[in-house]
């Protein structure tokens, strides 16, 4: 069965990239994925709409700030290099979804070469 919220799908998401690990290091109510070791997204758990803070390149950012209402600066992040999407209905779950391999790629590019091999991490 699909998950019912955007929240719930973007949490699926990130679960579903290779190597995945969902931490909860600030308490119950924030689900953190990491790979190899290094955070690439953070999503709220028990909120509905919710969010998800996301790694971006900072020209990116500031770009996505500009062209979306439902994305902000990065909550309790760096604000030049994260930002949060504010899941409501109007935001477009396939950028999302996009917002999310791209964060999740810029963490992963900077892993090590043997780090991304042992978690089957193949860049092109």
């Amino acid at each position: 069965m699909p998950p019912d919220t955007n929240i719930e799908q973007a949490r699926s998401w990130c679960a579903g990239m290779t190597g995945a690990v969902l931490e909860f290091p600030f308490g119950d109510d924030a689900a953190v994925y990491k790979v190899g070791g290094k955070m690439f997204a953070l999503a709220t758990v028990n909120d509905d709409p919710g969010y998800i803070a996301l790694k971006v390149d900072p020209d990116d950012g500031v770009a996505l700030r500009a062209q979306y209402d439902f994305i902000r600066e990065g909550y309790y992040m760096n604000k030049r290099h994260w930002i949060t999407v504010d899941l409501v209905s109007e935001a477009p779950m396939d950028e999302v979804r996009q917002l999310i391999g791209e964060s999740y790629l810029l963490v992963a590019e900077s892993l090590t070469k043997k780090a991304r091999a042992e978690i089957g991490i193949e860049l092109l």
